[in-house]
């Protein structure tokens, strides 16, 4: 009977020893104390892959293994954000992020504005900047198809004084919005990932900063005209509403506004990308 008792002791105090132990490692991993927390950024390759790259080992020094997933367009990273098949994004702007929640009825919010990518208007075919010389009646200008997108390039050839439009400050404008067009221009719209490829079928193009540099174009030397400086087109960290307060994604937004990435993209990009932090 001591025997038997001795025995049941044993295996009682064992298992509060284990169930113990399984406690700790369970608030640890909670805690992320001593755990790698993986975190799965969805991106545009260029700047945006770049930029992450940057901040990866300072990231890793801190205990957030960083995953870069690269997307070709502006939809699936919102969809794969919304199924939970990656903890945020990199790669789009408030307007745009908020007109794509309303026309699929999402939410999201900004963990934090990270740098501006101009929009610039490019040619193969015109040199001269003075576009409203330049350009021939009836040229061809293509511009991105997302309604975002439209809007920002349509504000940016009236800029040029190319057209007018009803409501200048309307960033959602539509070429229905167009009330002067002395040129006769014929507005082609495109995928903006497209936009670069069209180069040499139309007299001009407006293209995103990144489709632009993923082209080989620098924007301060190759645009025939940028959009502003204050541009409110500023490319943020997408994620989840309540995931901005996740320790990892803060940790990774303090890594993009450090000093050290600010230097890094005003280095790389020439001002062609302006920190916006």
């Amino acid at each position: 009977m001591k025997k038997f008792l001795s025995v049941a002791a044993t295996f009682v105090l064992g298992s509060a020893l284990l169930l113990a132990g399984c406690g700790t490692d369970q608030g640890n991993a909670a805690a992320g104390s001593d755990k790698k927390v993986t975190l799965t950024v969805g991106v545009s390759p260029v700047p945006h892959a770049e930029i992450l790259e940057h901040v990866k080992d300072k990231l890793a020094k801190e205990g957030v293994d960083l995953k870069i997933i690269e997307f070709s367009d502006y939809i699936k990273p919102n969809l794969a954000l919304n199924d939970k098949e990656i903890d945020a994004n990199f790669y789009q702007h408030i307007p745009f992020m908020k007109k794509f929640e309303e026309e699929h009825n999402m939410k999201f919010v900004s963990a934090g504005a990270v740098h501006i990518e101009p929009m610039g208007l490019y040619s193969n075919k015109i040199k001269d900047k003075n576009l409203q010389e330049a350009v021939p009646n009836g040229g061809k200008v293509a511009i991105p198809n997302d309604p975002t997108n439209t809007g920002r390039a349509l504000q940016l050839l009236q800029q040029a004084g190319l057209i007018t439009l009803k409501d200048p400050n309307n960033i959602y404008s539509t070429k229905l919005d167009i009330v002067a067009n002395p040129k006769n221009l014929d507005i082609i719209e495109v995928e903006a990932a497209q936009t670069p490829r069209t180069l040499d079928d139309v007299d001009i193009a407006a293209i995103n900063a990144n489709y632009a540099l993923g082209a080989n174009l620098n924007p301060l030397a190759d645009a025939l005209f940028l959009d502003s400086k204050d541009s409110p087109y500023a490319n943020l960290i997408a994620v989840r509403p309540g995931d901005e307060n996740r320790p990892e994604i803060k940790k990774l937004v303090e890594a993009l506004h450090s000093p050290d990435t600010k230097q890094f993209i005003e280095e790389k990009y020439k001002g062609s990308i302006l920190p916006a932090f």
